[in-house]
């Protein structure tokens, strides 16, 4: 897998663990994360970006794939591995 992965997490959010847990089971071992818990300043570049106030918010390359359950949905539908591969 090749693309890279952000996402923006807490330290007690259980859709965070869900969703680094499929990501790991997909290959991905680089996650980059960002604690918006310790910076609000983060917070607030999320909710720019992204226009929501929830964890975890994940982009894959350039791609905004939402939160936990966008990404389990993205799995269901095959669409996941592809966009990990950067197509």
């Amino acid at each position: 897998m090749t693309a890279k992965v952000l996402m923006y997490s807490t330290a007690v959010c259980p859709y965070c663990v869900r969703a680094e847990q499929l990501l790991n089971s997909k290959g991905v071992t680089g996650i980059e994360k960002v604690r918006v818990d310790l910076d609000p300043s983060r917070r607030e570049e999320m909710m720019q970006k992204t226009g929501r106030r929830s964890v975890p918010q994940i982009y894959i390359g350039e791609t905004h794939v939402g939160g936990c359950d966008e990404l389990y949905a993205l799995d269901r539908a095959g669409k996941l591995e592809p966009l990990l591969r950067g197509e």
